[in-house]
C-alpha cells in the first residue's frame, strides 16, 4: 500500500484512503461524500475518483441506479489497512458523543449503544498544567483530595508527573509525590487546583514500576468445553492455549481488575469468567511487589 501511494501528496492519499474506507466498510462512495468530508471542489472530487480507479482498477464500478461507485467482488485494499478495531473505535466514539458523525468517515451507523461509563469531571486548566509539567519535566503544586483516612480533606502537595494511565474507566497521572517520597497514581478528577511549577527533583527513570513490565500468561477457563476454549483462544489471540499480556507493573492491578483476574479466576463460573491466569503464583508476587511499593 505504501508503494502505491508513495508518489501521492498527503491530501490526495488521504482522500483515496477515504474512498477505500467507504467502499470497504459501507459498500460504496460518491462524489458528494468526498466534497462534504474534505471541502474540495466538484472537479477535484471527480479527479480523485478517477485517480482511484486508475490506481485500483478492479476495486469499484459505477452503479447508475444507485448513482455511486460500489465495491466489486474483486475488491482488494490498496490504500487502506482494514482494521476492525479501528472501525469499532470510530463507532464507539460516535456512540459516546466524543466525535461528530461527520468526523468518523462513517455514514451508515448501525443502531449502537455503549455500556455507560459515568463521565469524569476533569478541569481543563488542571489537565493543561499537568501536561505542561510532564512536557517540561517539572514539578507542580496540586491540591488533591485523597480517599485515605490520613488525609480526609484536600491537601496541597508537590508532585512531578511523567506519564498518564487509563484503566478503562478513569484517567490518572503517574507522578512522584514529594510528600510521601514515592511514585504514585493521582486521579485527574481529584486534582482540585494547581499552583506553582518547580524543578523536577527526580528522574522519571527511577520509577521502576512504570519502566519495568511483567508477563501475565492467560488461558481459557478450565471448565469450558473444547469448542468454547477454542473461541476464547481466538478472541484473546492465544496460541497453543495461552497468551502473554506484557504489562507495566504500575498498571498491573488495573489490568487484572478489568479482566476479572484478581484472585483465583478459576473458582468463578466459566460462563461469566472466560479466562484465567496460568502463571498465578508469579503474577501474585508481581502484584504484591507493585502494591507494596505504592
Amino acid at each position: 500500500m505504501a508503494d502505491v501511494a508513495s508518489a501521492l501528496k498527503w491530501g490526495v492519499e488521504r482522500r483515496l484512503e477515504f474512498i477505500e474506507f467507504r467502499l470497504f466498510w459501507e459498500g460504496g462512495v460518491n462524489r458528494s461524500d468526498i466534497i462534504d468530508m474534505f471541502d474540495v471542489s466538484v472537479p477535484q472530487a471527480s479527479k480523485d475518483l478517477t485517480l482511484y480507479q486508475e490506481r485500483a482498477p478492479h476495486n469499484a464500478f459505477y452503479d447508475k441506479s444507485a448513482k455511486r461507485y460500489v465495491a466489486s467482488e474483486r475488491f482488494k485494499p490498496r490504500f487502506l489497512r482494514p482494521d476492525p478495531d479501528g472501525y469499532l473505535s470510530r463507532l464507539r466514539s460516535v456512540a459516546e458523543g466524543l466525535i461528530d458523525l461527520t468526523e468518523s468517515w462513517i455514514t451508515e451507523v448501525p443502531d449502537t449503544d455503549i455500556a455507560l461509563t459515568p463521565r469524569r469531571d476533569i478541569d481543563a486548566g488542571v489537565l493543561r498544567s499537568v501536561l505542561s509539567a510532564v512536557r517540561e519535566n517539572r514539578s507542580i503544586d496540586v491540591q488533591y483530595q485523597s480517599m485515605s483516612r490520613e488525609r480526609p480533606d484536600p491537601t496541597w502537595r508537590r508532585i512531578t508527573p511523567h506519564a498518564f494511565g487509563y484503566d478503562g474507566f478513569r484517567w490518572h497521572v503517574r507522578a512522584y509525590c514529594h510528600v510521601t517520597d514515592k511514585f504514585k497514581d493521582f486521579l485527574l478528577p481529584r486534582i482540585l487546583n494547581f499552583g506553582e511549577f518547580g524543578d523536577s527533583g527526580v528522574s522519571v527513570q527511577s520509577d521502576e514500576l512504570w519502566q519495568e513490565r511483567f508477563g501475565v500468561e492467560i488461558g481459557p477457563h478450565p471448565d469450558l468445553t473444547p469448542n468454547q476454549k477454542s473461541v476464547v483462544a481466538k478472541d484473546y489471540g492465544m496460541e497453543n492455549g495461552s497468551a502473554v499480556l506484557t504489562i507495566r507493573y504500575a498498571m498491573l492491578f488495573y489490568v487484572l481488575k478489568r479482566l476479572g483476574l484478581l484472585g483465583d479466576a478459576a473458582k468463578r463460573p466459566a460462563r461469566s469468567q472466560h479466562i484465567v491466569v496460568i502463571n498465578r503464583n508469579e503474577t501474585e508476587a508481581a502484584l504484591e511487589r507493585a502494591e507494596f511499593a505504592e
